[in-house]
């Protein structure tokens, strides 16, 4: 038996996720679609989600921000000799996470600046000028890593000049930190997301082997290529603007929300609109 107070909790917990909001019906009725016990195994799943609401994010890169500068200034490192860069093409998460920092930290009245990695030419300018200090990537979830250091790779042929360089993110899991930190990277992160903590995955213990089987075979029912996300990662984590690639598919339903309808489904997963 499965009680509706989960789904309940699920509502008043996730009901700012922008993609498709969640109610008590809508978290109701994801529960019910799994049979007998694997209703209690999915009421698990929901209590170990990580969710980080808008609130939540902010305050998450904000406090550590203020962590960062502080160290530092300690090394004689002011706001202006800080260079802040969005890692993604404009319309991802990246730019939205700069934005919210820049305007609830008040980097811009600090004198830091900010550029986009794909801008080679404001990239190099700004470098230039700054001579030295420290260069900011920002993000709002790192999973292995990959996507980061590919961006990575191709901002800092663009940089003059001598710049540690860290990265601000709400959530990192612990793949991505030691990933980065082999391109002498540092994260400063809210969260580590540890491999222990995701049920689904390999070396979790959270389920007993037979719930955790029958619902990793249900991720893969969905989605074959994706279902315990990309790379096999298997994360918990969710933010309010998007589930990350690597959440296993029982969380984002099949594409078009049928026949698995997900509490979680990202923008993609969404069947189209109905034109008017």
């Amino acid at each position: 038996m499965w009680s509706p107070l989960s789904a309940a909790l699920a509502a008043w917990r996730f009901h700012d996720y922008k993609p498709s909001p969640v109610t008590f019906g809508r978290a109701k009725k994801w529960i019910e679609q799994f049979k007998g016990k694997d209703r209690r195994a999915a009421e698990i799943l929901l209590k170990k989600v990580v969710y980080l609401s808008e609130k939540a994010t902010r305050d998450i890169l904000v406090q550590q921000n203020h962590t960062l500068m502080s160290r530092l200034a300690s090394v004689g490192l002011p706001p202006d000799k800080l260079v802040y860069v969005q890692v993604h093409d404009a319309g991802s998460s990246s730019p939205v996470m700069l934005n919210l920092l820049r305007d609830a930290a008040g980097l811009d009245r600090r004198g830091c600046h900010f550029v986009d990695a794909h801008d080679s030419f404001g990239l190099n300018k700004i470098t230039n000028e700054v001579g030295e200090g420290a260069i900011v990537y920002v993000d709002d979830f790192v999973g292995t890593g990959n996507q980061f250091c590919k961006e990575r790779q191709f901002a800092i042929q663009s940089v003059v000049g001598t710049f540690s360089e860290f990265l601000l993110v709400p959530c990192i899991c612990e793949e991505g930190i030691y990933k980065i930190a082999k391109e002498g990277v540092e994260a400063f992160a809210g969260h580590v997301h540890s491999k222990v903590e995701r049920p689904l995955h390999d070396n979790s213990h959270v389920l007993d082997s037979d719930a955790k089987q029958r619902m990793r075979e249900i991720s893969r029912g969905i989605s074959a290529r994706m279902g315990l996300g990309y790379n096999e990662l298997a994360t918990m984590v969710i933010l309010y603007r998007n589930a990350p690639n690597t959440a296993p598919a029982l969380f984002r339903g099949s594409p078009n929300q049928a026949p698995f309808a997900g509490l979680f489904p990202r923008w993609k997963d969404l069947p189209l609109p109905k034109q008017p």
